[in-house]
């Protein structure tokens, strides 16, 4: 072992990432399992290299013994008089180390060395790759859309390649080899053919880990992402907060313009995303959550985690939503169960009273208290862009909504329902309402 090989190990830790430490330990073994095929054992053989020179050593120690008849094994013993001629100083009882000579192992044993060389840098590649890849589960990286195998898309992460389940893509979403995409990686598994890496483009961590990167607020821990509801590749909630009063923290997330929210945007392929204050009020939370609807009075059971929310009669599409996808996401988003009356409805129910809705803050009842008996302002709506026109349809005008910083958008609604973070909607949109 030379030059030559001290190169070799130098362009191996560089391209590879494996040390030379490591490769020098997996010669020094690999020269020990040489030693144990050619000998029958290797348990007095050791084996030393030089990580400047890369020279090496093989001895063996052996016992020293008074006479030739007294030498049991030859691999582990040897007598007085053998020893002497190799060193002056050795003594009966005591122990002597025998260089071994690598042309000894023969050239079997020096292939079965490069093979078990071999190997060891093929695994010592496999586990750098598995460790950095695994430090790296539950977050987002780049990747590059190689092809399609079947209904699954390989993803080239650079030192490795990950796999794009069906199940992980977004409905409707397509890619062309070479683009470049941002996947959240789900698991990797350590396998004897490398790291499998699964990844996802579906995921709600996805937007999340998106938001960290992209808002310093979120970064630096002024502005913390509380909870968030995702159906992917249409719509996304996101609840924020901050402790510091100097900071807007939707605005924050909003950006400039919109900047920084338009970006994530861009990058699910126009994905809507609504983005509220969190509130440790539930009432107030769930009447962000289910912007851009305005809400008359919310109920809220903290101990059961249900909640009936009253709305004006023309908001009562809004507030629930395209296929219920405001009332579904907003209980997702809470994890509360959502029961959404319009007033009218709220009124012709029975045993429904006004007053069951005005406790103070310390009971389970949460009100806003702008709206006295069910009355309202028009201009109370104004920001909500609402079109009036629209609303038979279940629309309103979002030409002059302000879709992600107040978080209202487009919706086209069916009719009122009860919704949970486990609920789905019926085929028609809804699910029936249930007296309380």
């Amino acid at each position: 072992m030379n030059k030559e090989l001290m190169e070799a190990l130098n362009i191996l830790e560089k391209e590879k990432e494996i040390s030379k430490e490591t490769l020098f330990e997996a010669i020094e073994n690999s020269l020990l399992t040489a030693c144990k095929n050619h000998f029958g054992k290797a348990d007095n053989i050791t084996v030393q290299i030089d990580r400047e020179t890369c020279d090496f050593m093989v001895y063996a120690t052996k016992d020293i013994v008074a006479t030739y008849d007294e030498v049991e094994d030859d691999v582990t013993q040897i007598c007085i008089d053998d020893a002497i001629q190799l060193s002056k100083n050795a003594v009966i009882g005591d122990t002597i180390n025998i260089e071994i000579k690598s042309k000894e192992f023969g050239r079997i044993a020096t292939q079965n060395a490069k093979n078990v060389i071999l190997q060891k840098i093929r695994e010592e590649e496999r586990s750098v790759v598995y460790n950095q890849f695994f430090e790296k589960e539950k977050d987002v990286v780049t990747g590059i859309v190689q092809r399609y195998i079947g209904r699954n898309i390989s993803i080239n992460l650079g030192k490795a390649d990950a796999v794009l389940n069906e199940a992980e893509q977004v409905k409707g979403e397509e890619f062309k080899p070479t683009e470049r995409i941002k996947v959240y990686i789900l698991e990797v598994k350590n396998t004897p053919k490398g790291p499998r890496i699964l990844v996802s483009r579906t995921h709600p961590e996805l937007v999340k880990r998106l938001f960290e990167a992209e808002v310093t607020e979120i970064k630096d821990g002024t502005v913390e992402i509380m909870s968030i509801a995702r159906e992917a590749g249409s719509r996304t909630k996101l609840a924020v907060r901050t402790n510091n009063p100097n900071v807007d923290a939707v605005g924050a997330c909003v950006g400039m313009n919109g900047a920084r929210v338009n970006a994530i945007v861009e990058e699910l392929r126009g994905e809507k995303i609504d983005i509220v204050n969190w509130d440790e009020n539930p009432g107030n939370f769930i009447q962000n959550a289910l912007s851009p609807a305005k809400i008359v009075a919310v109920f809220a059971d903290p101990d059961e985690k249900t909640a009936k929310v009253v709305v004006p009669d023309y908001q009562l599409s809004l507030a629930i939503g395209k296929e219920g996808q405001n009332a579904r996401l907003a209980a997702r988003l809470t994890g509360y169960k959502i029961d959404i009356k319009s007033e009218t409805q709220a009124k012709d129910a029975e045993g429904f009273r006004y007053e069951d809705y005005m406790f103070d803050e310390d009971g389970d009842v949460y009100y806003e208290e702008e709206y006295e008996e069910g009355e309202y302002a028009e201009e109370d709506y104004d920001d909500a862009a609402y079109d009036e026109a629209g609303a038979e349809e279940g629309g309103y005008d979002d030409a002059v909504s302000e879709e992600y910083a107040s978080g209202e958008s487009e919706y086209d609604t069916e009719a009122a329902g009860e919704y949970s973070d486990d609920a789905e909607a019926d085929p028609d949109g809804i699910e029936e309402e249930t007296e309380a």
